[in-house]
């Protein structure tokens, strides 16, 4: 292992919210990249080559076992640090962009969480597809951030940012995607008729229900978003990642430089991201 990612996931696994493999004590972490030291006679890797991983297990170590179906080739044009700091995150807004919603020209998506690390690859993505880009944040630091990542307007979650989106875009906005799970209500508000809300997280909270009757009323969408839903091949992961990096090789995404902890520092980088200080993402390095 060269670079591994640390993920919000980790801290709700930490926590006991989230699933773990194994028994206790846990090993965290689920993505990361590195050199294969050991083909286990598996004629499509040799030992040298540059791989990565999204979805394997017990990531946070020297030297993972990672099932074949999950080994994703490493261009030389990607470092392990930027592997590391782009695939799960990076594979989710992939999905949420071309899966939950097929974005198109000329719509306008709305994005909470706009700073965080899917919220500035969901921003540069929906821009490369010629979107326009609303976020939401909670600080002006990091509504800095997600205009320098190309989101047109930001607003932050203490202002009347309803009422400000209403004024940009007065019948709503195509899509929105909420990661923060609190404010799904508030989300469908803002969402035009025959529009769609994504679902994919739940950082504030759990959502209260949502009324059938206002989706058919309004001729809304719900949508629920799971990257596990995806990633359910070796063909598709590939796949998936090769369009990521392809973006990055392109330009099309741009990574702000990943904070780096030392993998003995894993506490400090835990605390670190749950200050919610953190733009971007936080890497461990062994």
């Amino acid at each position: 292992m060269k670079a591994i990612g640390l993920n919000f996931a980790d801290v709700y696994r930490r926590k006991g919210n989230y699933h773990l493999k194994g028994n206790p004590p846990f090993i965290a972490g689920y993505e990361g990249a590195g050199i294969v030291v050991d083909n286990n006679n598996h004629p499509e890797y040799k030992i040298g080559d540059r791989v990565a991983f999204a979805d394997v297990p017990f990531a946070n170590a020297e030297l993972v076992a990672v099932n074949i179906n999950h080994v994703l080739p490493l261009p030389e044009a990607i470092s392990f640090e930027t592997a590391a700091a782009i695939l799960l995150q990076g594979l989710t807004a992939q999905y949420l962009a071309t899966d939950s919603h097929k974005t198109t020209k000329g719509e306008t998506v709305l994005i909470h969480a706009v700073a965080g690390g899917v919220g500035q690859f969901l921003t540069q993505i929906s821009k490369s597809l010629d979107a326009n880009v609303i976020g939401l944040t909670s600080s002006p630091d990091k509504a800095k951030v997600a205009i320098e990542q190309g989101a047109d307007h930001v607003f932050l979650y203490n202002e009347d940012w309803k009422s400000e989106i209403f004024k940009i875009i007065p019948n709503g906005v195509d899509v929105v995607y909420d990661s923060i799970g609190s404010t799904l209500s508030d989300s469908f508000e803002v969402t035009k008729e025959c529009g769609q809300v994504v679902f994919f997280g739940m950082a504030g909270g759990d959502p209260e229900p949502v009324n059938p009757r206002m989706l058919m009323d309004t001729s809304k969408t719900l949508t629920g978003g799971d990257l596990w839903s995806y990633l359910n091949s070796k063909e598709e992961r590939i796949k998936r990642s090769g369009q990521l990096f392809n973006w990055i090789i392109e330009g099309k995404i741009k990574l702000s430089e990943p904070t780096s902890f030392k993998l003995s520092e894993g506490k400090q980088a835990h605390d670190y991201l749950e200050s919610r200080k953190s733009t971007g993402k936080i890497i461990l390095i062994p």
